[in-house]
């Protein structure tokens, strides 16, 4: 049976959307088949694969507001083991349209429920915000990467999402993880950084992945190309330490 991850933070700019992008690359080349569900409506992680989801004759919209199946918006990827559902401007009016559907907030998980089967690891790449799109997706997971970038306020917005999980758990999906709290954009030249570091191991122990994702220029150019970083630079610190990721979480999940 497959395992579907989602990835959220409601803060922009804290490297969830790399995230998703690579930890699905360096997954599919672990021969692991991973599908890559892009819910958020800036589609970032469709283009950093090299898809275009303009062109897409169906996407993640279709079948979360939509009645389509999910199947038709599987779209393969050129990487190995990997496939996508493209995101769609059209999600950005999602939360108003699902408002007066029935079992709103499981209409995803009715979807993945059909080929979570079909797939080693599903993983969901959600908006930056913790509306009814991100709902979904907690409520179709079976646990939560939380990526947070090694700054002052790092810990500030992870005990925000930290209680919407906890009232997730009690409300609709009783059996919600947390996967890790993952520590990203790591600058090991700043004290910051480092005390940021000390902090959330501290608070979270247990929960927070051995592996740092450091701030890399390779893994922020690699997105413009419509690359994960293991194509674009094999070799790089940003490349190394998601293909890292990757072990650990396959390790954790055996």
């Amino acid at each position: 049976m497959g395992k579907i991850i989602a990835i959220a933070n409601q803060k922009g700019g804290v490297g969830k959307t790399t995230t998703a992008i690579n930890l699905c690359a360096c997954l599919g080349l672990r021969n692991k088949k991973t599908l890559l569900i892009d819910i958020d409506p800036q589609a970032n992680a469709t283009s950093g694969l090299g898809v275009n989801g303009k062109d897409a004759e169906y996407t993640s919209y279709d079948f979360i507001v939509g009645d389509e199946p999910v199947e038709k918006a599987v779209v393969k990827t050129e990487y190995k083991n990997l496939w996508i559902t493209p995101g769609d401007l059209n999600l950005a009016g999602a939360d108003i349209e699902l408002s007066g559907k029935e079992r709103r907030e499981f209409r995803l998980k009715e979807q993945l429920s059909k080929i979570k089967d079909d797939y080693d690891f599903i993983i969901i790449d959600c908006p930056p915000s913790l509306g009814l799109i991100t709902l979904n997706a907690f409520a179709a997971c079976d646990s939560v990467i939380m990526p947070i970038q090694c700054e002052y306020y790092a810990l500030e917005g992870l005990s925000q999402l930290t209680k919407t999980i906890k009232n997730v758990k009690r409300t609709i999906n009783k059996n919600l993880m947390i996967e890790g709290v993952l520590l990203t954009m790591f600058d090991k030249r700043t004290n910051l950084a480092i005390q940021v570091v000390e902090e959330v191991r501290k608070y979270f122990s247990s929960t927070v992945f051995k592996t740092v994702i450091p701030r890399n220029v390779r893994l922020s150019e690699a997105p413009s190309f419509g690359m994960p970083a293991i194509e674009y630079d094999k070799n790089s610190k940003g490349a190394e330490s998601y293909k890292k990721l990757a072990a650990e979480i396959i390790k954790k999940n055996k």
